[in-house]
């Protein structure tokens, strides 16, 4: 567990991820554990994961997630009253 990150992380660099989806997969810890000991809820985390397993450690910055995800499916717009 020395290889995770504090329990009062509240800044997550890509490699706190890393680690933490690492710890999980590997079964060092649970993945009820992790959400609980890191304050994630459980979409934060399966976001992570998926994005993990298809882009690996680089997908897990912030600023490439609009890279990885699919655009967004236009709204119609409403007519004017």
């Amino acid at each position: 567990m020395a290889d995770l990150p504090p329990v009062n992380t509240r800044r997550w660099v890509v490699r706190r991820k890393a680690a933490v989806v690492a710890a999980v997969q590997s079964g060092k810890i649970t993945f009820e554990e992790a959400c609980r000991r890191y304050e994630l809820s459980e979409e934060e985390f399966r976001s992570w994961q998926r994005t993990y397993q298809s882009h690996g450690v680089p997908g897990l910055r912030a600023t490439r997630v609009q890279q990885y995800r699919p655009p967004p499916t236009p709204r119609p717009r409403r007519p004017r009253r």
